[in-house]
């Protein structure tokens, strides 16, 4: 009579002891996630733990991770862009006053940073 488990298409391993284990493999992406999928790691371990036990336990934690941060990344370009645009953060200020350019280019970072850790990571 097979169990439920090699009736799913699940092996067992004879172990040196003499016990038979099952052979269990988490299928999981290779990760690439960077800064933003390790802060939304650390909110999911902090303030989610059933949710990031069980994307763990299935195996899916990697890829959310890696598509958040993703996503992140993808919107922070978006952001940074669009604000630059609007705020007139280009090429000419630049050329006309640097220490104006950078400084604007650094607030339209943080404030683009902010919306996406409130839209995503913290979420």
């Amino acid at each position: 009579m097979k169990s439920i488990f090699e009736e799913l298409g699940g092996t067992y391993t004879l172990g040196e002891d003499g016990m038979y284990y099952p052979d269990l493999e988490l299928p999981e992406e290779e990760p690439h996630y960077g800064k933003y999928g390790r802060m939304h790691k650390a909110y999911l371990q902090e303030h989610r733990k059933g949710l990031y036990t069980e994307l763990l336990l299935t195996g899916k934690l990697v890829e959310h991770l890696n598509e958040v941060d993703d996503t992140a990344n993808e919107r922070m370009q978006l952001l940074t862009r669009q604000m630059a645009e609007k705020q007139h953060v280009d090429e000419t200020l630049k050329a006309r006053d640097q220490l104006a350019w950078v400084g604007a280019k650094n607030n339209i970072h943080n404030a683009a940073e902010e919306i996406v850790l409130n839209e995503l990571i913290y979420n």
